[in-house]
């Protein structure tokens, strides 16, 4: 099974990179990963909501060309299902049981995903209700995913 990412923007924190870095090499032995970036549409704090639904969209088309036809889709979003890490371990288990052998995950930008991506999702997770920095979201769900595969292998991992 593979995991590809797909997010907006690139990782300007050095912090930021070095927790991701760490993760991705982490996973290494469990998963073939690839972090696929696409560039971010510049946002102002003042743009009407109709500037920010174009910006989405413009970050939605460059996502959808990055996921192939044949991949499970993961979309984070506040909307979707709020898994614990054993469920989230457990659902990744089951897709593989299932035939699938490529999974997409989706981070959206400062914006939020739009409506395109949402409808090519398979399945919306939540991390909860909280709002998280994108870029802080890649390391969170590199680490969820890291944390999946030690529990589906009973391998230790602090709870």
């Amino acid at each position: 099974m593979s995991h590809n990412i797909v997010c907006v923007g690139k990782i300007k924190e050095k912090y930021l990179q070095q927790g991701i870095d760490e993760y991705v090499k982490r996973l290494g032995p469990y998963t073939k990963l690839q972090i696929l970036e696409v560039p971010d549409e510049p946002v102002g704090e003042n743009l009407s909501a109709a500037s920010l639904e174009i910006a989405k969209n413009k970050e939605g088309e460059k996502i959808l060309s990055k996921i192939p036809p044949d991949s499970f889709v993961i979309v984070l979003d506040s909307r979707g299902k709020n898994l614990s890490s054993t469920e989230l371990s457990e659902k990744l288990d089951n897709l593989a049981v299932g035939g699938q052998s490529r999974i997409v995950w989706v981070i959206g930008g400062s914006c939020g995903c739009s409506q395109a991506i949402l409808d090519r999702a398979d399945y919306l997770l939540s991390f909860g209700r909280q709002t998280f920095p994108h870029q802080l979201m890649r390391m969170i769900l590199l680490e969820q995913i890291y944390r999946a595969f030690r529990i589906s292998r009973n391998e230790p991992y602090h709870k």
